[in-house]
């Protein structure tokens, strides 16, 4: 497991045993010093069970972003219950580390295997990260990023996309 995804692993499990944050560790690699926007993504028997990030930096560090969204994918995800103790050993840990978002003005320009997107339109925004199972066209794609958003028309769209580096 990467570095990344097992601060992710070390953070959920002290926190679901002791109730305590861990603190980023002292010795950053320069990948965990840098600042970015981050997800991490949970999975039990291959299916989602928690995924929270920021596509924005909110921490000083990715590794601080990294506890910050761990904590959340595992207990604030509305979607899902905290994640409990007899679960640990199940969860399967994805992060990934966002490039900074560049604004498109053509989607041919977007390629849903390589590029996550955010949709916004006014002060709705929603976000859909690249390389996901069942998001094989454009098409989509935008048409789930904008779901997420409660967006339903195209006008005044702004399109932006992204890259990311996973590390499970």
């Amino acid at each position: 497991m990467h570095r990344i995804a097992e601060l992710a692993r070390q953070t959920i499990e002290e926190y679901v045993r002791t109730g305590k944050t861990i603190p980023p560790p002292a010795d950053l690699s320069p990948e965990m010093a840098a600042r970015a926007g981050v997800f991490v993504c949970l999975k039990k028997q291959g299916d989602l069970r928690g995924c929270i990030g920021t596509f924005e930096p909110c921490a000083a560090t990715i590794a601080g972003e990294v506890i910050r969204n761990a904590l959340a994918a595992a207990t604030q995800d509305p979607r899902f219950e905290a994640v409990q103790e007899d679960e640990l050993t199940e969860i399967e840990y994805s992060v990934d580390v966002l490039s900074p978002p560049e604004k498109i003005t053509d989607i041919k320009d977007l390629d849903p295997k390589k590029f996550g997107i955010i949709v916004v339109q006014g002060k709705r925004r929603g976000l859909l990260l690249p390389d996901l199972e069942g998001v094989d066209t454009v098409v989509e794609q935008l048409r789930i990023t904008k779901m997420k958003a409660g967006i339903w028309t195209d006008e005044n769209l702004e399109i932006f996309r992204f890259t990311v580096t996973r590390y499970r």
